[in-house]
């Protein structure tokens, strides 16, 4: 079991900026496991939004591509996920992921690809 939970979500007005955390706990090395963020919608499907392995190719959907940042602290074991230049369409629940190994990168957005999975944290962005 590899415990993670997510932090800084928040309401925000469009074009503004939030920072999401998600905390590794237990006694792990956070550098073995490829990591990801995903999101859902209400009455949508949990898609993938940034991802990387230990390769460090990071891989985002087109969507947020040029707006959201993932990167992480492996002396914190956390991973975050930097959002700019939000917009309603964002709004979702935003999950971090993780799974031991190595994902393809056409697979690291694939929600069937991970096994851990945080609570989620809410993210609301008005028009």
């Amino acid at each position: 079991q590899v415990p993670l939970q997510e932090s800084g979500g928040g309401s925000v007005e469009s074009g503004g900026s939030l920072s999401l955390s998600c905390v590794f706990s237990g006694d792990i090395n956070t550098r073995d496991y490829c990591k990801g963020w995903f999101r859902q919608a209400p009455g949508k499907e949990r898609g993938g939004v940034a991802s990387f392995c230990r390769d460090d190719n990071m891989e985002y959907a087109n969507s947020v591509v040029g707006r959201f940042t993932i990167s992480r602290d492996n002396a914190k074991n956390t991973l975050y996920l930097q959002m700019d230049r939000l917009r309603p369409e964002d709004t979702a629940t935003y999950y971090c992921a993780a799974q031991p190994g190595v994902i393809m990168s056409w697979l690291r957005l694939r929600r069937d690809s991970y096994t851990y999975w945080g609570q989620g944290t809410q993210v609301t962005v008005s028009s």
